[in-house]
């Protein structure tokens, strides 16, 4: 993987984006993560949302503080770790109730630092959870580290879907030129605890299904409104944890469909290289 930090021992770099806010983006990158260490695999997570950290909330880590040890002759943070996800958030590094109020060059160099400053080890995957939108946050992304390929995530929601079209769009503009592993459609359908075999698409039904078709990229998944889902995220223990339960098991089945979409992306694409901006 070509790159202009020093993340060479990180196999793949993937980003999880949405083109607007509230569709559930963290609550599905904090899950697959979570999948792919109970597979065994060695991932790290950045919450790349500097202006709404919500990483260290679904982990229930909001009190840790990373230390700082030097490697070499660099000073690197140590992420911390749980449930086998390295992780490292700017929610770490202010007060959790403090809004965070930076302008754009600061946010972006914010970012750099979480990614380049750490001390990640070997990773088979870093999951990269970008804030909703296009905005200098990508753009810092491509800029300083070659992006292996990006999962968009949506609601069936027609408003959310036309937002998706252009985070799409935005990767896959000539400039960038990241390769879209897939969408994941979240919130596809509610199903009430006591009803399990009931669905109601309160959002539209099928609608990420049917951009993903016509976008010409897989579906790696449809995630159902349950209530467990919510209330995982809110006490800090991911529900991909419990891989014998319904949304358990469906996160593992998306993890499995990450890794296979990965693997077809590095036999058949060139590396993807780091974006250069030139000033004119």
């Amino acid at each position: 993987m070509e790159n202009n930090t020093d993340v060479s021992n990180i196999e793949n770099i993937v980003a999880i984006a949405s083109g607007k806010g509230g569709v559930g983006k963290s609550t599905i990158a904090v899950n697959l993560a979570v999948a792919m260490a109970k597979k065994g695999l060695k991932v790290g997570l950045v919450d790349a949302d500097i202006f709404g950290p919500s990483i260290p909330k679904m982990f229930n880590v909001e009190n840790e503080k990373p230390l700082v040890h030097k490697v070499g002759d660099k000073e690197l943070i140590i992420p911390i770790e749980k449930y086998g996800v390295k992780m490292l958030s700017i929610g770490f590094f202010v007060n959790k109730e403090d809004a965070v109020v930076w302008r754009g060059p600061l946010a972006s160099n914010s970012l750099k630092q979480l990614i380049s400053q750490a001390d990640w080890g070997k990773l088979d995957y870093l999951l990269i959870d970008l804030p909703p939108g296009t905005s200098d946050i990508h753009l810092t992304l491509v800029q300083t580290v070659a992006v292996t390929g990006v999962i968009i995530v949506s609601t069936p929601q027609e408003v959310a879907l036309a937002d998706a079209v252009k985070g799409i769009s935005m990767f896959r503009g000539e400039t960038i030129n990241v390769p879209i592993l897939g969408m994941i459609e979240n919130m596809s359908w509610f199903t009430p605890e006591e009803l399990p075999n009931n669905k109601y698409y309160i959002f539209g039904k099928d609608g990420a299904s049917k951009l993903a078709e016509k976008q010409n990229v897989p579906l790696l998944g449809q995630v159902p409104i349950v209530q467990n889902i919510r209330e995982s995220g809110d006490t800090g223990n991911p529900i991909a944890l419990d891989e014998k339960s319904i949304i358990g098991s469906l996160f593992a089945e998306i993890c499995s469909k990450v890794e296979e979409q990965v693997s077809v992306r590095n036999f058949k694409m060139d590396p993807t290289k780091v974006v250069e901006i030139k000033q004119k």
